[in-house]
C-alpha cells in the first residue's frame, strides 16, 4: 500500500514539476527586461577663466642718453647709486593675466621716481639750435610710468614646453628735471634759476609704443614654471625702436581659500628710443632699463 502511495505520489509530482518549469520558463520570456536606454555621454564643460595678479618690486639700473631741452647728458647708473638718492628703492610693479585654455589677456604697470647725482650722470652734447655751452650736470630726476596692455596665445605645446605669441601696446610717460651748474656761456632763457643751478624741466612727455613678441614656457614640475618672453615695438609710431627680454621662474608655495600663492624671481631688461622735438624743445629718452624682479604671485 506504501509503495503504492509513493508511486502516484511521484506520477502527480513529475508532471506538475514539468509544467511549473515550462510555465516559468515561458513567463521569464514575456518578463524578459527591455534593452537599456541609450545614455547619452556627458559634454565636457568649456575650459574655466582664471585670474593671476602678482605685484613685484623692479630693482633697476640706467644706462643710457637723457635729453632734457637740448641738453644730452650720459647717464650710467647701477641700483646701488639710485638707491643713494631716489624717492623710490624700486620700481613698483604690479601684472595681471587673464586665461581661458590658450589664450590670455595681460597687463602690466610699473612707476618709479628716481634721482641721480653727478657721480652717474656726465655732461655730453647741445642739441642742434642750442647756443652757448653745456653747463656740468649736478643731478638728474626722473619720475616714469609704464603701463602694457595686450593679449597672447598658445600657438604650440610639446609635453611641458609651450610656445606663445602675443601682441599689444606699451605706454610711456615721464617727467624730467635736469640741474646744471651756471657757468660762462651757459644759456639759461629757457632754464629755470635757483642758486648756483639751472633747472632743465620736460614737462610730461607721453608717447605709446605697438609691440610684437613671443613667450616660452616650460613646466619643470607641478606648479612649478620656468617662462623667457621677448618683445619688440615702437617702429617709428612712438619710440623708434624698443626691445624688451624677461626670464623668470615661478613656483607655488601655498593654497589659501582657494587662492594658490607663488613666488616669483627673474630679471628684466627694457630698451627704448626715443625722442621729440627740435632745439630747447627737444626731449630724448636713449636707455636701457633693466634689473632684478621679485615677487609674490597670486592665482584663481
Amino acid at each position: 500500500m506504501r509503495h503504492r502511495l509513493r508511486r502516484l505520489r511521484y506520477g502527480l509530482f513529475v508532471p506538475f514539476g514539468f509544467l511549473t518549469a515550462m510555465g516559468g520558463t515561458a513567463l521569464a520570456a514575456d518578463l524578459a527586461p527591455a534593452p537599456a536606454a541609450a545614455v547619452e555621454a556627458p559634454v565636457a564643460a568649456p575650459p574655466a577663466w582664471s585670474f593671476r595678479f602678482t605685484p613685484y618690486g623692479w630693482i633697476i639700473s640706467l644706462n643710457g642718453t637723457q635729453t632734457v631741452r637740448g641738453r644730452s647728458e650720459r647717464v650710467n647708473a647701477s641700483f646701488l647709486d639710485i638707491l643713494e638718492k631716489s624717492d623710490s628703492l624700486v620700481a613698483l610693479m604690479g601684472d595681471v593675466e587673464l586665461r581661458n585654455g590658450p589664450l590670455a589677456l595681460f597687463g602690466d604697470v610699473v612707476w618709479t621716481k628716481i634721482g641721480l647725482d653727478r657721480s652717474t650722470v656726465r655732461s655730453r652734447t647741445l642739441a642742434p639750435g642750442v647756443p652757448g655751452t653745456l653747463g656740468a650736470a649736478l643731478n638728474l630726476d626722473v619720475e616714469m610710468a609704464i603701463v602694457e596692455a595686450g593679449a597672447s596665445y598658445e600657438v604650440a605645446r610639446s609635453g611641458p614646453l609651450a610656445f606663445d605669441v602675443l601682441g599689444g601696446v606699451r605706454y610711456w610717460h615721464q617727467t624730467a628735471d635736469l640741474s646744471l651748474g651756471i657757468a660762462a656761456g651757459v644759456q639759461t632763457a629757457d632754464l629755470v634759476i635757483a642758486g648756483a643751478r639751472a633747472i632743465a624741466r620736460s614737462g610730461s612727455v607721453d608717447w605709446l609704443d605697438p609691440l610684437v613678441g613671443a613667450r616660452i614656457r616650460y613646466a619643470v614640475a607641478p606648479g612649478h614654471e620656468l617662462f623667457l618672453r621677448g618683445d619688440i615695438g615702437g617702429f617709428g609710431v612712438g619710440s623708434d625702436f624698443s626691445w624688451q627680454a624677461f626670464g623668470g621662474y615661478s613656483f607655488d608655495f601655498g593654497t589659501y581659500n582657494g587662492i594658490t600663492f607663488s613666488g616669483v624671481i627673474g630679471y628684466r631688461a627694457l630698451s627704448v628710443d626715443y625722442a621729440q622735438g627740435e632745439g630747447r624743445q627737444r626731449y630724448g629718452f636713449d636707455m636701457l632699463v633693466h634689473g632684478p624682479v621679485l615677487g609674490i604671485s597670486a592665482r584663481f
